[in-house]
């Protein structure tokens, strides 16, 4: 095997200036992640400079057999971790021959969101919290639980550290170096309640660019997983009961918001969203109804409040933003499971061109 890891870890820079390029796209479930791998003639750091590319939809539930071609617009460049060197991982977004974006393309209809003048003079800014759950492969059961039992109950776990108590911790760690690695503004990771349940945190990053590269961290998740023999589950309720679900906290800031003054510009944003909540809820993620239930540090799915420091809330305000007068707040409705592009590009819209 150690001829294997050697040929896997080839420093290709001594011997030609050719490149491998990972084209990575969003499948037709909406959550499952696929790439695929082509040589480039040299380094390339300009999306815009690198080709366009197809696939069969047919098999990724994105086209009809008779009419299977998707087209690969590459969108954003990061640093391969897995391959290093001048290696790339490219993230792209779907169209047809034609060139109109398929259904299941969300960045598309997001980009349009965030060129509007409007809200690229806001500068927003997100910090994304993506919750996941390790599972055992074969059992799909989380990492340290006994198969077919339950460990003791939530309390010790949260940001805990021992063997008893914190499951999974090399893989997080690889998963947050090589985000480092690829150019990702990951900003943190911790252990959360459940155990075998995780957060990393990207951001603060500005606009389309956020949803990008929370797509990226996860890719790279499910890669480092696929190694470890563990599967990644981004189901924001994945064990019934009284087990924390999974979300993906969306921290968002606008430019007013961050000056003096911004706390009456975010309360008016909030009330926009409260105004909005049904169509935000639609689009915040499947199943989050299995974790919206006012229990568990969330509020009810078919209740919008908000309050500072209250984690029960619908979207929290932090106690330095109160006290400030100005700064950021916090949507807790989004599951583990939702779209960045369109979480992102909602809250944009919805507090900066939406009119009630």
């Amino acid at each position: 095997m150690s001829l294997l890891t050697d040929l896997v870890n080839l420093d290709l820079s001594d011997n030609t200036e050719k490149i491998i390029a990972e084209y990575i796209w969003v499948g037709g479930s909406g959550m499952d992640m696929r790439s695929k791998a082509r040589t480039l003639p040299g380094p390339v750091t300009d999306p815009s400079k690198l080709p366009k590319w197809n696939y069969d939809g047919s098999s990724t539930g994105q086209a009809p057999g008779e009419d299977s071609e998707v087209i690969l617009y590459p969108q954003a460049i990061f640093k391969d971790p897995f391959r290093r060197g001048n290696n790339i991982l490219v993230m792209c977004d779907t169209y047809t021959p034609a060139g109109e974006p398929i259904p299941t393309n969300k960045r598309h209809a997001a980009a349009q969101i965030f060129s509007n003048p409007d809200v690229v003079a806001e500068v927003p800014w997100y910090g994304i919290e993506q919750e996941y759950t390790l599972l055992q492969k074969d059992v799909k059961w989380p990492v340290g639980w006994p198969i077919g039992g339950f460990p003791g109950p939530q309390g010790p776990y949260y940001c805990s550290v021992g063997a008893d108590k914190s499951f999974g911790r090399d893989i997080v760690d690889a998963h947050y170096k090589a985000c480092l690695y690829a150019g990702i503004n990951i900003s943190g990771i911790n252990g959360e309640v459940m155990p075998g349940q995780w957060e990393f945190q990207v951001g603060p990053s500005v606009g389309i660019s956020a949803a990008d590269e929370v797509w990226i961290a996860r890719y790279i998740l499910e890669r480092i997983t696929e190694i470890a023999g563990v599967v990644v589950s981004f189901d924001p309720k994945p064990i019934p009961g009284d087990w924390n679900g999974a979300g993906a906290h969306t921290n968002y800031s606008t430019k007013s918001m961050r000056e003096e003054g911004g706390y009456e510009i975010i309360k008016k944003a909030i009330d926009k969203l409260g105004l909005r909540h049904k169509e935000h809820i639609s689009a915040y993620g499947e199943g989050n109804e299995r974790r919206l239930t006012g229990h568990h540090e969330t509020a009810d799915i078919n209740t919008f409040k908000w309050g500072v420091a209250n984690r029960g809330a619908s979207i929290r305000v932090g106690r330095d933003t109160e006290k400030e007068g100005k700064g950021y707040f916090e949507d807790r409705r989004p599951a583990s499971n939702m779209d960045p592009y369109t979480v992102t590009s909602m809250i944009a819209e919805t507090t900066l061109l939406w009119n009630p």
